[in-house]
């Protein structure tokens, strides 16, 4: 079983995001900043982040790049799941490690597709 961090300060975007990994058979564990993403991410080692851009404390973006820059971290996947549309802010989330980047709302099918082929990647 896979094991997904989802990093989003909106309860209701992790409720709906967890609930359906978890439908689909993924372990999640979640933090509600930048901050406690990175963290997680070190010390717990996910398969998969999904890594939320406008966030109170270090953006998405810092963390990203922070994270793709820790030789602990660097080889986990991170998708970005934004609200964030323009094409400038997807090439710059690419650009700071990011494996993909989808626009939010997400339906389950473009998430789970996403994380599949996130993961099958590796």
């Amino acid at each position: 079983m896979s094991h997904i961090l989802i990093v989003d300060d909106s309860p209701t975007e992790v409720h709906v995001f967890q609930n359906i990994l978890e439908h689909n058979g993924y372990s999640v564990e979640t933090a509600s900043d930048g901050e406690t993403g990175i963290r997680m991410a070190r010390e717990n080692r996910p398969d998969l982040i999904l890594m939320d851009i406008v966030m109170p404390g270090i953006n998405g973006f810092q963390a990203t790049r922070k994270l793709h820059r820790d030789e602990k971290t660097a080889d986990i996947p991170i998708v970005i799941v934004t609200t964030k549309d323009q094409e400038t802010d997807r090439i710059w989330g690419l650009r700071q490690g990011a494996r993909g980047y989808i626009v939010k709302p997400v339906s389950e099918k473009e998430l789970v597709e996403c994380v599949e082929s996130a993961l099958a990647d590796e």
